[in-house]
């Protein structure tokens, strides 16, 4: 069961990234932004657009999936952490700038997650007991 979760929580963390990064190559090929059919349709002749749709079906599709079987908690809280990663990728592919109030921020949701996941684990152990 942990090699499922494992996977689909890297699943899920890959399709979310993969949709944010997509939606932001979408908005930097329609620019300039404007209220307007030429706009609409500047959006919908990049290819970038049906990979958003792509992105979020798989997320969304992943995250029902894993809604059924990982407890809900620690699946919320690690569904966050693509807001990491898509830091991580934007600092590459866009050569967004870092600064220790990101890393600070990154560094609490990593945190959080931890803490989610330890205190699952010992409610589980003591529900069995």
């Amino acid at each position: 069961m942990k090699k499922f979760y494992l996977i689909g929580f890297i699943l899920l963390l890959f399709f979310d990234t993969f949709g944010q990064t997509s939606f932001k190559l979408t908005a930097l090929s329609a620019l300039p932004f404007e209220f307007s059919i030429d706009w609409l349709i500047r959006i919908f002749s990049h290819y970038w657009a049906y990979l958003v749709i792509l992105g979020y079906s798989g997320a969304f599709i992943t995250w029902m999936v894993l809604l059924k079987k990982a407890p809900v908690g620690p699946a919320f809280a690690a569904s966050h952490l693509q807001v990491v990663t898509v830091m991580l990728v934007s600092i590459i592919a866009f050569n967004d700038q870092i600064t220790w109030m990101r890393l600070l921020g990154a560094l609490f949701i990593i945190i959080g997650i931890i803490f989610l996941a330890l205190a699952e684990q010992r409610l589980h152990k003591k529900c069995l007991y």
